[in-house]
C-alpha cells in the first residue's frame, strides 16, 4: 500500500473525506462542522474536483484548510469536462488553484479517460504543472487498468509517473479487486477508492425510508439497483445488528482493509452521518467477520480464464 505525504511530511490518513456535498446538499456550516470533525479524528487527506457544485466546493475546502494548509494532502480533478488537453487542463487547475487559495495542489486527478486526446500531451502538460510546482503528484480516476498503464507509459517518457488512483469500490462494486488493485500493488501507486457504502445502499437507510441519491438520481439507482445488491445490502444490515456496529462503519472497513488501498473516501452531509464512516478508523475486522462480509456479494471473476491456474 503507497502513501502520499502531506508537505510536512505527514502520511496519508487511512480515511479521505470526499468534499462533494460542499455548497450542495451540505451548506456552509454543515461543510464546516464535518471538515472540523475530520481533523479532529486525525484525517489529513481531502478529496474535491473542479465541476462540483459549481466551484462552491473547493471554495469552500480552500477556506476551512488554509489554516493547516501543510499537515493536510488536497486533491482536486480536471478533465470531466472539456477533455484533458493542455489548454484545458492548465484552465481547469488554474481555476481550482484561485477558488481553493493554493498556490500548490497535492495531487491532481485527471476525472476520467479521455479517448480524443493523445496521452503524450495529457502528460507533458502534467509533467510541466508539476515541475512548476502547481502540481505534487498526478491521479487518475475511473480508469481501467489497461488505461491506467498505457498512461503510465505516456507519463514516464514525459518524465513522470501516475502515484495515484481513484476508483469505484465497495462490498458490491468490486471489479477493481481483478486488475486494478493487483497492478497498484505491483506499479506502487496508492488508491483512493470512493463510494465504499454504495452510494448510501449498504448503510441500510433506503430500507426503513431513507432518501438519497439512489432515490433521487437515476444514474445512481441504475448503479446500485440490482436485486442481489439489494440482498446484500439487507444481510449486511442483518450483520451490523448481530454484531452491534453500525453497517457504514463496517461497509468503509471491509473496503479499507484490501491490502491495496491507502484510503476509502467517506463522505456525507452532515456530522451525525458522517460519524459510523469515521469510525471505521478504529475497526479492525478480523479474518472471520471480513469473510462473512465477503460472502455477501459475488467475487468477480479473475482476468485470465485459465481458472485452475487462478486458483491455484
Amino acid at each position: 500500500m503507497k502513501e502520499i505525504n502531506a508537505q510536512d511530511g505527514s502520511k496519508t490518513s487511512t480515511l479521505c473525506f470526499g468534499c462533494m456535498q460542499f455548497g450542495g446538499t451540505a451548506d456552509a456550516a454543515a461543510s464546516q462542522a464535518m471538515f472540523e470533525a475530520c481533523k479532529e479524528a486525525g484525517i489529513n487527506f481531502f478529496d474535491t474536483a473542479h465541476t462540483y457544485t459549481g466551484g462552491s466546493s473547493e471554495r469552500m475546502l480552500g477556506q476551512f484548510a488554509k489554516l493547516d494548509r501543510e499537515k493536510l494532502i488536497v486533491a482536486t480533478k480536471a478533465g470531466y469536462t472539456g477533455g484533458s488537453g493542455r489548454n484545458n487542463i492548465i484552465r481547469q487547475l488554474d481555476e481550482s488553484r484561485i477558488r481553493l487559495g493554493l498556490d500548490t495542489v497535492d495531487i491532481l486527478y485527471l476525472h476520467r479517460w479521455d479517448p480524443e486526446t493523445p496521452l503524450q500531451e495529457t502528460f507533458e502538460t502534467l509533467e510541466a504543472l508539476q515541475r512548476s510546482g502547481k502540481i505534487r503528484h498526478i491521479g487518475v480516476s475511473n480508469f481501467a487498468a489497461w488505461q491506467v498503464m498505457k498512461a503510465q507509459a505516456a507519463a514516464n517518457i514525459a518524465g513522470t509517473r501516475i502515484d495515484i488512483i481513484q476508483p469505484m469500490y465497495s462490498l458490491i462494486k468490486r471489479q477493481a479487486e481483478v486488475e486494478l488493485f493487483p497492478m497498484a500493488i505491483s506499479e506502487e501507486i496508492a488508491v483512493a477508492p470512493y463510494s465504499p457504502l454504495g452510494s448510501g445502499l449498504l448503510t441500510g437507510k433506503y430500507f426503513s425510508g431513507g432518501t438519497g441519491r439512489l432515490s433521487t438520481d437515476k444514474r445512481y439507482a441504475a448503479r446500485y439497483g440490482q436485486k442481489w445488491m439489494l440482498d446484500a445490502a439487507r444481510a449486511l444490515s442483518e450483520l451490523a445488528a448481530e454484531l452491534g456496529i453500525d453497517a457504514a462503519t463496517l461497509s468503509v472497513a471491509w473496503a479499507a482493509h484490501n491490502a491495496a488501498v491507502t484510503a476509502p473516501i467517506i463522505s456525507a452531509r452532515k456530522v451525525e452521518q458522517l460519524k459510523p464512516s469515521l469510525d471505521a478508523k478504529d475497526l479492525m475486522l478480523s479474518a472471520a467477520v471480513y469473510a462473512r462480509m465477503e460472502a455477501l456479494s459475488p467475487r468477480p471473476a479473475p482476468a485470465t480464464d485459465r481458472l485452475e491456474e487462478a486458483s491455484s
